[in-house]
């Protein structure tokens, strides 16, 4: 396999553990104010993640910075095409992140309100957006011979982007509800499997609507096929979540997203970013990568420090993996600092 064919599918792969291991962090957000029926429940919820979120968002870091050393023409035009969509994921995932670790400082129900809006906010933002961004990817850009984008904000809101923003945000709650269940007992984990079963049923009908239109499209079985794989995943996970067998559904809410985002991938290879101006224009795994001793260093370097950075994720969540639930909540920091609450 060429080195550049090599790059396309390992930074595939970063996104695949990106929007895996972040798309339950969207979930949870998204669901803060609908599952959390008060602060301990919300504080429940944030802690099923707290010991994993920030180091689920390096995959995304990662598959950046890959692509730009990489792909650095993909990686410059699809990046001056998304710089405010893009920006705003940014401002959202930092908002999140200052939530996380500000809701509790103070012993206040406005201000872990506000907070909580942030966390709700800094979920549903990014959810939306990656989706609206991938969808314009495989559907392309107005690129121009020199792969400048040639497009306005409004060209990345069309019809097909907005579907693939809903079911990247449809798929995401679910896979949060289940995630919740999971992780949890007592009253919130029968109420986060009830509403993934709901979620989970609009998931069905906007990822099959969204595959429906991509399969078209492209008119290639392939794709189809990852599609449809997508939306039985998904029916799967909702049969074992309805048996409360969480850990099944869990993973099968997870190859739903895989499955999504290998339909992405083989609707747009061999290009990169095809341009709607003229397919002339569209950048190619080809045209678009690095020189091949670039490549080449950069695959000696993954193959060595990634299954590190593997085994170092894994091992947190095996550490992390028990169940927490009301009872594991303390009301005061142990150390007596009288107005800070835990998150």
């Amino acid at each position: 396999m060429a080195l550049a064919q090599f790059w396309f599918l390992l930074i595939g792969f970063f996104f695949v553990g990106y929007f895996v291991l972040e798309g339950f962090d969207f979930g949870v957000g998204i669901l803060l104010p609908v599952l959390g029926r008060d602060d301990v429940d919300r504080r429940v919820m944030i802690n099923t993640i707290g010991p994993v979120w920030d180091a689920n968002e390096t995959w995304v870091i990662v598959a950046g910075a890959s692509m730009f050393a990489a792909f650095p023409e993909w990686y410059a035009s699809m990046f001056s095409g998304f710089y405010l969509p893009l920006l705003a994921i940014l401002v959202a995932l930092i908002i999140r992140g200052v939530a996380f670790e500000y809701r509790g400082k103070v012993d206040d129900a406005g201000w872990r309100r506000r907070w909580d809006a942030c966390i709700f906010a800094g979920s549903v933002l990014p959810a939306l957006l990656w989706g609206v961004a991938f969808a314009n990817v495989v559907r392309g850009l107005p690129l121009d011979a020199d792969g400048n984008y040639t497009g306005t904000v409004a060209t990345l809101l069309n019809p097909y982007a907005l579907l693939g923003g809903l079911a990247f945000l449809a798929l995401f709650s679910c896979h949060g509800a289940i995630f919740v269940a999971l992780r949890t007992t007592g009253a919130i984990r029968h109420d986060a499997r009830a509403l993934g079963t709901r979620l989970g049923l609009v998931a069905i009908v906007v990822l099959g609507s969204f595959g429906a239109w991509t399969a078209l499209a492209r008119s290639d079985g392939a794709v189809a096929l990852l599609a449809a794989i997508a939306v039985v995943a998904l029916a799967g996970a909702l049969v074992a979540n309805g048996g409360e067998r969480e850990g099944v559904a869990f993973a099968l809410t997870a190859a739903s997203v895989v499955a999504l985002l290998a339909m992405l991938a083989v609707a747009l290879y061999p290009d990169v970013l095809p341009s709607t101006t003229d397919p002339a224009f569209s950048l190619t795994v080809a045209s678009a990568s690095s020189t091949p001793s670039t490549l080449r260093a950069m695959s000696w370097i993954a193959l060595l420090a990634l299954p590190f950075v593997i085994a170092y994720q894994a091992w947190t969540y095996w550490v992390f993996r028990g169940r927490i639930g009301r009872a594991n909540i303390p009301a005061k920091l142990p150390h007596g600092a009288g107005t800070q609450l835990r998150t």
